[in-house]
């Protein structure tokens, strides 16, 4: 597998970033809060994470949920995932949102998301007088089936 290095700045104290497994897509981050925070029901909040990152041109860092957090407490991402762009050098936030039915307390150094590393292609556009068709066409949300 390649490896690409992404240069970090972190805030004292703060850990390195890492894969909780050899084949993980995602390292964990965890939230930069020095004391607990709490997460009512629909309610979203900006969890720090004490890094910075210089992102290579030509990638993006995607931002997504943890399975485990959305599956046992029904807290994710409000935009998963979320995009950091390679020319952005603030602070990584995380936007967590609640969608249980109880309080979700979230901890310092908890883990509250995952970055992944992706390449990017810049699209271009090309306007034309008709697209070519196909057997779907303009078929879309949901029609075919559920």
């Amino acid at each position: 597998m390649k490896k690409v290095t992404v240069k970090l700045v972190l805030e004292n104290g703060i850990e390195l970033p890492k894969y909780m497994t050899e084949g993980a897509a995602g390292m964990d981050v965890k939230a930069n809060i020095s004391e607990p925070l709490i997460l009512k029901t629909l309610e979203r909040k900006l969890v720090p994470t004490g890094i910075k990152m210089e992102i290579p041109y030509g990638y993006e860092v995607q931002v997504r949920p943890r399975s485990g957090l959305a599956l046992k407490h029904g807290v994710t991402l409000v935009n998963a995932p979320g995009t950091i762009d390679s020319d952005y050098r603030g602070e990584v936030g995380i936007i967590l949102i609640n969608l249980s039915n109880e309080e979700f307390v979230v901890n310092p150094g908890e883990r509250i998301g995952q970055l992944v590393l992706q390449k990017v292609y810049k699209m271009e556009f090309e306007e034309v007088e008709e697209l070519s068709t196909t057997v779907r066409a303009e078929g879309g949300f949901g029609h075919t089936g559920k």
